[in-house]
């Protein structure tokens, strides 16, 4: 059995610094026939579980904290009996979602993770949100890069908690160094490759 990769868009909210936003955003989930992983936690755990259907969740991973990434990871982890993980460096941003939970297991820059038979490594790339990571699966062509990179140009940084210089700065290094047709999945909106994201960083 092949890793694959499956998707769907969830509708929701996004709220922060007084402000609330509609929004929407992309369910990633990541793993073969019998386990995955989820990348976010966004909006709805009924439209998740639809995507991963009757496998195994072995982790839901979180790209950063803000809440229309991880405002259902607690149910979500309270129906797949999964662990979160989540870079401690989003902790002030986690908390303003959930006072009362934490995530599971912290996520660290190099850091390997095994699902369906390939290796996702964690890239540490701060700047829109201080704990926001990136998930590359070479064996797949492949990076998960959240609200750090889209199509188009780098994640808004306008709001507390980011940062413009930091975001082009991880970019830049750590992400466009990556093959030139590697494939983003964002966390909004179309997928686009590095080397169609070079030019604008």
């Amino acid at each position: 059995m092949s890793a694959r990769i499956d998707h769907a868009v969830v509708s929701g909210t996004f709220s922060l610094d007084g402000e609330t936003f509609e929004v929407d955003n992309n369910i990633w989930v990541l793993g073969d026939d019998t386990e995955v992983v989820v990348i976010d936690a966004p909006h709805s755990v009924d439209a998740i579980m639809d995507v991963v259907g009757d496998r195994k969740v072995k982790a839901i991973i979180c790209t950063h904290a803000h809440d229309d990434h991880v405002r259902v990871a607690p149910a979500l982890r309270e129906r797949t009996v999964a662990p979160i993980l989540l870079h401690p460096a989003d902790r002030p941003l986690w908390e303003l979602t959930h006072a009362d939970h934490l995530w599971d297991v912290d996520l660290a820059d190099g850091q390997e993770i095994e699902v369906g038979g390939v290796s996702v490594q964690v890239i540490h790339t701060p700047g829109h949100a201080p704990g926001a990571v990136c998930l590359y699966v070479p064996a797949l062509g492949v990076v998960f890069t959240g609200d750090t990179l889209f199509q188009g140009g780098p994640g808004a940084t306008g709001r507390s908690f980011s940062d413009a210089d930091q975001i082009r700065d991880s970019i830049r290094a750590r992400l466009l160094s990556l093959p030139g047709d590697t494939v983003v999945r964002t966390g909004h909106g179309a997928s686009t490759t590095i080397e169609a994201e070079r030019e604008g960083i």
